[in-house]
C-alpha cells in the first residue's frame, strides 16, 4: 500500500516558559517518503517542539504546519498524523482493551486493534494487563496506538527507549517500511547512534535552536578525517605535517594527524623521504559530529528550513 505523506513544516517556532526560552526561532522541514531524525541532547527542546507541532502546546511565536495546515485544524487528525509522546496507560487495562478505548475515536474496528497488536509483536500479550508490561512492550503498544488510523505521517518521541537490541532492529525495519510506502516519519532521539542506521535526514537542535539540518550523508561529510601514522622519525614527521597545515597530536607510539587522508599523508611522507612503519586511516564517527554540533556554548546556526531532498 502506498501513502502520500504530508510535509511537516516548522516556521520561526519559539516557546518561552516564563524566563526560559525552550525553543528559539526554530525552522525546518520534514519531507514525505523519508525517515527524519529529530536530534538533540535531553532538554534541548525536542519534546516541546513536537508538542507544538501536534497542537498540544501553544507557541509563543511562529507556527507548525501539516501540509500547510495547523494540526488542530485538521478534520480527522488521527487519520493524518499518528503520534506517540509520553504515552500513558491505565495499568488495569489489557493491551487490546487499551486500543479499543481509542478505536471509536479514530473510527476503526476491533479487528484493526488485533491486527496492530500482531504488527507490533504483542498478540500473545493482548489480554494481559498493561501494568505487567515491560517498558519495551509499552513502547510497542504506544506505536500500535499511533497507527490506529493508518496515518500517512508518524511522529515518535524517543521510540527506542526500553527496546532490546532485537526490538531496535525490528523498529528500524518498520520505520524504513513506512518511508518506503511514502509516509512522512519523524523520530526524536537524544542519541544519534540509536537512529543513524534508520534515518535519511537529520534535524539537530541544541538549546532550542537549530544546529544542523541536512541529509544523513551531508552530516557525514562533517566528520573529520584522521590518520594514525607511526614513524621512527616522529619529530620529522610532525614537522612535515605542520608545514602542510595538518593538526598533529601524539597517540601511543605514533601521531594522530587530522584533516588528511592516509593516502595523502603517505604520499607526502614518501616525497619528503620520511620512513613510515604504520599508516591507519580513521574517521570521526557521526556521534562525535553530533556532540560537536550540540556542545554547550557553540554558536547556533541561523534558522533555516532545510532538509536535503
Amino acid at each position: 500500500m502506498t501513502h502520500s505523506g504530508p510535509e511537516l513544516r516548522v516556521e520561526g517556532l519559539s516557546k518561552s516558559f516564563g524566563p526560559v526560552r525552550a525553543v528559539d526561532d526554530l525552522s525546518f522541514t520534514v519531507r514525505p517518503g523519508a525517515v527524519t531524525g529529530f536530534l538533540g541532547p535531553n532538554g534541548s527542546g525536542k519534546t516541546t517542539t513536537l508538542r507544538m507541532l501536534l497542537g498540544l502546546t501553544a507557541p509563543t511565536a511562529g507556527r507548525a504546519l501539516v501540509d500547510g495546515t495547523p494540526y488542530a485544524a485538521l478534520r480527522r487528525p488521527a487519520r493524518v498524523v499518528g503520534a506517540s509522546l509520553e504515552a500513558g496507560f491505565h495499568p488495569g487495562r489489557t493491551g487490546l482493551g487499551h486500543l479499543e478505548v481509542y478505536a471509536p475515536q479514530v473510527g476503526v474496528s476491533r479487528q484493526r486493534c488485533r491486527d496492530l497488536l500482531d504488527l507490533v509483536g504483542l498478540t500473545a500479550a493482548a489480554d494481559r494487563k498493561v501494568g505487567g508490561y515491560s517498558m519495551g512492550m509499552r513502547q510497542r503498544l504506544a506505536l500500535a496506538t499511533t497507527l490506529l488510523g493508518d496515518p500517512p505521517a508518524v511522529v515518535l518521541d524517543e521510540p527506542a527507549n526500553g527496546l532490546d537490541p532485537e526490538g531496535i532492529v525490528w523498529l528500524r525495519g518498520l520505520l524504513r517500511a513506512f518511508a518506503a510506502e511514502g509516509r512522512t516519519v519523524l523520530v526524536s532521539s537524544h542519541v544519534l547512534g540509536e537512529v543513524q542506521h534508520t534515518v535519511d535526514d537529520v534535524v539537530i537542535i541544541a538549546g532550542g535552536r537549530l544546529a544542523h539540518a541536512s541529509s544523513l550523508a551531508a552530516l557525514a561529510d562533517l566528520a573529520v578525517q584522521e590518520t594514525l601514522a607511526v614513524s621512527p622519525d616522529a619529530a620529522r614527521l610532525a614537522a612535515l605535517c605542520r608545514e602542510r597545515g595538518w593538526a598533529v597530536a601524539p597517540e601511543g607510539a605514533g601521531l594522530l594527524v587530522s584533516d588528511v587522508s592516509a593516502a595523502e599523508l603517505g604520499a607526502a611522507a614518501f616525497a619528503a623521504g620520511v620512513e613510515l612503519h604504520q599508516l591507519t586511516p580513521r574517521g570521526t564517527d557521526l556521534e562525535q559530529v553530533f556532540l560537536r554540533l550540540t556542545a554547550p556554548g557553540r554558536p547556533a546556526r541561523e534558522p533555516e528550513a532545510v532538509v536535503a531532498r
